[in-house]
Parts: C-alpha cells; sequence; structure tokens
C-alpha cells in the first residue's frame, strides 16, 4: 500500500484566522479521502473547530504554535523571531519528510524567507518564485505566469530559471508536453524592453533550439497576452506580476459588481437576468479569482503552496487542493531534475560575464 498523502497546514497566516483554512480543508477532504492533515496553530482555537467537521476529525494530527508571524511583518525580523511559530513549524514538516506540501496564507515574504532557510533553494536555482494558475482562453482554462512575488527583483539568468520551472510546472498541471513559454514586456518587438528582458530572451532562444528541452520559445508577450491561448507560460519578475495579479483580480471584482448592477437597475432588466442566469454563473465562475487561488513556489527543496490571505472557504480549498496534486507528483523533485537535465550554462554564453 503507498503512504497517504500528508499536508503540512499553518491555520493561523491569513487575514481572517483559522476559520476559513479549516472549512476550506473539510471541503477538500469531502472530495480526497486519502488526504491526512498536520495543522499548526493554537491548539484550543483548531481543536475547537475541527470538532465541528465530522470528516476531518480522524484525519488530522493538531500541533500547537505558540506564535504567529503577522502579514505586516517584516521578513527579517520574522526570521529571527520565527521558531515555535505556525509557519515555521508548517514548513519543518516539510523538512522532515512528515508531510508532502506546506500550506500556508500567511506573509509572502516571511514564507519565501523562511521556505529559504528551512527548505533550502534547490540546484541551479538563484532565486525561488511563485506561479499560480491565470484564467485564459487554453483549452485547459488557465496559464501559468510567474513571478508573482517570491522577490522583486530579477535580472536575466533568474528569467531563465523561472521560464525552466514555469515549463515543467505547466507540464504537470496542464498535461502540456511541450509548453510554450512567453517573457513579459511591454512590446513584442525585439527592440523592446530593458537589458536583462533581452539578454534573457536571447538566452531562451537557445534553450529551445534544442528539442530535448521540451521547451518552446514564443519570445516577448504583452499584457493582453497573459490570458490568451498563444502561450501556457509567461515569465516576468515578481515585482511586475504581482502589480498584474491585483489588477486582474480588481478587474474580476468590478466586472462583477457592474453585472449585478446592470441587471438589478430595473424590472426590465431583472427580467433579462433570469433568462441570462445561466451563462452569468458560468461567467462569475470563469473569472472568480477564489477557483484559481493558490501559488506554488518553485526552486525549493520542498512542496510549498501559498493560499490569499484573504480567501474564503473556496479559495483555501483551491489552494489545498493543488496542493494535494503537486503533493502527488512531487513537483519540487521533477523542477530540479529538469534544471540538472539541462544545459543552462550553453544557453548563458549569450549574457554578459556579470549574468552568467
Amino acid at each position: 500500500m503507498t503512504a497517504p498523502t500528508v499536508l503540512s497546514v499553518d491555520v493561523m497566516g491569513g487575514d481572517k484566522g483559522p476559520a476559513p483554512v479549516i472549512a476550506g480543508l473539510a471541503r477538500v477532504a469531502a472530495t480526497e479521502p486519502d488526504l491526512r492533515f498536520i495543522l499548526h496553530g493554537n491548539a484550543a482555537e483548531v481543536t475547537r473547530l475541527v470538532s465541528r467537521r465530522r470528516r476531518l476529525r480522524d484525519r488530522v494530527e493538531i500541533r500547537h504554535a505558540d506564535g504567529v508571524v503577522a502579514m505586516d511583518e517584516k521578513p527579517s525580523r520574522a526570521l529571527r523571531s520565527g521558531r515555535g511559530t505556525s509557519l515555521w513549524q508548517c514548513l519543518e514538516c516539510v523538512s522532515s519528510g512528515e508531510a508532502n506540501t506546506a500550506v500556508s496564507s500567511g506573509n509572502t515574504g516571511a514564507i519565501v524567507a523562511m521556505a529559504m532557510l528551512v527548505l533550502r533553494k534547490a540546484p541551479k536555482v538563484d532565486r525561488p518564485a511563485i506561479a499560480v494558475h491565470w484564467p485564459a482562453r487554453n483549452t485547459n482554462g488557465f496559464n501559468v505566469v510567474l513571478d508573482m512575488g517570491a522577490d522583486i527583483r530579477a535580472d536575466a539568468n533568474n528569467l531563465i530559471q523561472y521560464a525552466v520551472m514555469g515549463a515543467e510546472y505547466a507540464r504537470l498541471a496542464a498535461s502540456v508536453q511541450t509548453p510554450r513559454v512567453g517573457l513579459l514586456n511591454v512590446g513584442s518587438e525585439d527592440t523592446k524592453g530593458h537589458q536583462d528582458l533581452r539578454q534573457a530572451k536571447d538566452a531562451l532562444t537557445v534553450l529551445a533550439a534544442d528539442p530535448a528541452t521540451g521547451l518552446s520559445f514564443s519570445g516577448f508577450v504583452e499584457g493582453t497576452d497573459i490570458p490568451s491561448d498563444c502561450v501556457d507560460v509567461v515569465v516576468t519578475d515578481g515585482f511586475t506580476g504581482n502589480i498584474a495579479m491585483k489588477a486582474s483580480e480588481g478587474t474580476a471584482g468590478f466586472i462583477r459588481t457592474a453585472l449585478k448592477e446592470a441587471f438589478t437597475h430595473s424590472v426590465l432588466s431583472r427580467f433579462g437576468a433570469l433568462f441570462a442566469m445561466g451563462s452569468l454563473r458560468r461567467l462569475r465562475m470563469r473569472i472568480d479569482p477564489r477557483r484559481a487561488n493558490g501559488g506554488i513556489f518553485l526552486g525549493l527543496n520542498g512542496n510549498v503552496v501559498k493560499s490569499h490571505g484573504g480567501a474564503d472557504a473556496v479559495g483555501h480549498a483551491s489552494a489545498i487542493s493543488l496542493a494535494a496534486k503537486i503533493a502527488a507528483n512531487d513537483l519540487a523533485a521533477l523542477v530540479s531534475e529538469r534544471l540538472a537535465d539541462l544545459d543552462v550554462p550553453e544557453a548563458r554564453k549569450s549574457l554578459p560575464a556579470a549574468h552568467k
């Protein structure tokens, strides 16, 4: 018999406390009977919440943690005082092999800093990246976009590594054998963008020329291409990626509000809403950011998923389901193997000495 998949969950890290996290766990437990959970947080509070969820009672282990990393706490301070917090314990479970994947909705900067200390970076990785599912017109319904904020900086070499890691994740998540990778820029022309972008483009062109890499490079893409079907993976720096993600979430919220206002404007519009109810429901699900919640940390010696701090039960369930999927396939090991197999040094010959 195969060992059950175990998820290590920091239930205290989000904006709304442990209640929506536990509710999300219960939703997943209803459809994933083989999952087991190690929950980190205030034992009395967590025990009370779990006792109300019949499906969780025999499938969780609760470990008390005295401390919680605040959402506005600086990563450097979180590192100094992090031992004994729910986040630190959550990551240690993966490092020790007790759990397959860590899940937290806490402070992103603190998660990055602690994960790099507890789990360490994978070989050949300079900086980890956060990859997300971005709703798109592709047949699978999403594109993989990274980095979403693990590090606001990214030089040419980092962008190359992001492309390789993102392609490997797309192979697993979207079942795309040869992922099409695009490099986000202010325009698709070869002359656009800063020096690091142009250098990364040259190096990725070299990599993609080798069929053994299993990577197809589409060159520069623009912001309008992120939800398109012309690529499978979009690569950018964490600063740009995080702004784009927050802008898209705001746009989705604006569309939902505008539609509601339009269809409740008058009696006739309310009748129209009744006839359009099925289509509106499908649209709402398509652009609902909760159903795409969950950022994967790529480039670590272990699997880590970041859930949105303000997520509700549906959002947390999406992140937990994603964590279970990458745990079953050990994504961290697949990414490390891909980076080891590729002839990245050969591609980097096109870069200046400062970037090699």
